[in-house]
This record gives C-alpha cells, structure tokens and sequence, in this order.
C-alpha cells in the first residue's frame, strides 16, 4: 500500500446530492454513506475505475467504526473509518 495523501476537496454525493465538506481525510457521503471508487491509495486520486461504491458493512473496533463499500463497477472492496456525523444507522437497519 502507498503513501497516504491528503486531498481536501468538497463534492456532490452522486447517488443522494448531498453537498459534502471536505477535511482532507472525507471519502463518503455522511447521509448515504456512499463513496466514489477514485483513489488506488487513500487520497491519491489515480484509480481510473470511478465506479460508485456501495456501503456494504459496519464493523466496530474498540471504540471506531468503520465501512466497508463495494464498487458496483469492477467489485474492489474498500474499508474506511467511519467520521463524526456519519449517518450509521443506513447500515444499522
């Protein structure tokens, strides 16, 4: 795995519209959970797959969460800690 990038962007959620915010470590929409299949290591931007990745799972260590997409594309599987103001309880239910 290479080196983590921070890349502070804001963007439109593609599957929900939701306006996110960016901090630089923000890879998913925090309503829908969703994600976009860009980045071949955290931040880089250089994966040309761009397909949509799917929240799959919710698993819980010690005391963070973290999600798992699926790109619905080419089928890569991502886990991401989950941040503050993440809507959870999509994947609760």
């Amino acid at each position: 795995m290479g080196k983590f990038v921070r890349t502070k962007e804001d963007f439109v959620c593609e599957q929900c519209g939701t306006h996110v915010h960016g901090n630089g470590y923000t890879n998913h929409c925090h309503e829908c959970l969703w994600s976009k299949h860009v980045d071949e290591n955290p931040g880089d931007r250089a994966e040309s797959c761009g397909g949509m990745m799917k929240p799959i799972s919710l698993a819980k260590k010690k005391e963070k969460f973290s999600v798992t997409h699926q790109c619905l594309q080419c089928g890569a599987e991502r886990r991401n800690i989950a941040a503050e103001g993440d809507n959870l309880e999509i994947l609760l239910n």
